[in-house]
C-alpha cells in the first residue's frame, strides 16, 4: 500500500475526511460540497502524526535544498510543522492570517532570519488563499519560501494556477482523486455516489446546483 492510500484510510476511518454526495455539508464559503475535511482529527493518535512527520521529511529531502526554517500556517498547519521541525531538528516559526492588532503586531511568530530558506507547511489546500498568504507573509519579510507540502489537496485547478503565479510548487501527500479511488476500493459508498464525487471534482462550485442543493 502506498503513501496516499495509507493516508487515505487514516483519514476516512478517522472521520478526517467525510464523503456524503446525499447529504453535502455547507463550507465556510457558503457552498454546499460533498465532502468535508478536518485534519485535527488525524493529531488523535501518534502514528498518524509520525507518519504524516515521515512522510514530509521524505518530500524535503526530494524536493527541497537545505531548509533552514519550518513555518506552520496558524492554526492547524502548526502541529505538523511542529513535528516535523523536531524531526529535521530545525527551528520553527507559524504564520498567522492576519498581524495581530496589539503587542508587536507579527503576523510570523518566532524566528526568523531575512535569506533563510523556509518550507511552509499548511493541512489542507483548497483554493490554496490561506497558504498563499503565508508564502507572500514570509516573502514580505525576506524568508524564501518556494516550497508548501500540504496533508491533503482537492486539486483543484484554481490552487495550481496561483501557486503558479507566485512561483511556489505545493506538494500534497493526498490529493481527492486518489482518496475516491481508496474510497471506492473500500466499498465505502455505492457506485451513484462515487459518479456524483467525480462529477463533484470537475465542476465543484457548480455541483450542488446542478443536484437541486
Amino acid at each position: 500500500m502506498n503513501d496516499s492510500s495509507k493516508l487515505s484510510r487514516m483519514a476516512l476511518e478517522s472521520g478526517a475526511i467525510r464523503l456524503s454526495p446525499e447529504k453535502p455539508f455547507t463550507w465556510a464559503s457558503g457552498y454546499k460540497m460533498p465532502i468535508y475535511n478536518d485534519n485535527r482529527l488525524l493529531l488523535g493518535k501518534a502514528e498518524y502524526r509520525s507518519f504524516i512527520a515521515q512522510i514530509f521529511a521524505k518530500y524535503s529531502e526530494a524536493s527541497v535544498d537545505n531548509v533552514d526554517v519550518i513555518a506552520g500556517t496558524a492554526t492547524a498547519g502548526i502541529p505538523h510543522a511542529t513535528t516535523l521541525a523536531d524531526r529535521l531538528s530545525k527551528p520553527l516559526i507559524y504564520v498567522r492570517a492576519t498581524t495581530k492588532s496589539h503587542g508587536m503586531g507579527n503576523q510570523i511568530e518566532g524566528p526568523l532570519v531575512p535569506g533563510q530558506k523556509v518550507l511552509l507547511i499548511e493541512d489542507l489546500i483548497s483554493t490554496g488563499g490561506s497558504a498563499i498568504n503565508a508564502v507572500n507573509a514570509i516573502r514580505e519579510v525576506g524568508g524564501i519560501v518556494e516550497h508548501c507540502f500540504c496533508i491533503f489537496s482537492y486539486g483543484f485547478i484554481e490552487a495550481r494556477q496561483r501557486f503558479d503565479e507566485i512561483n511556489c510548487q505545493y506538494h500534497s501527500i493526498l490529493t481527492f482523486p486518489d482518496l475516491l479511488k481508496e474510497a471506492e476500493s473500500m466499498q465505502m459508498l455505492p457506485n451513484d455516489q462515487i459518479e456524483s464525487l467525480r462529477i463533484w471534482h470537475k465542476e465543484p462550485f457548480k455541483w450542488a446546483e446542478n443536484n437541486g442543493f
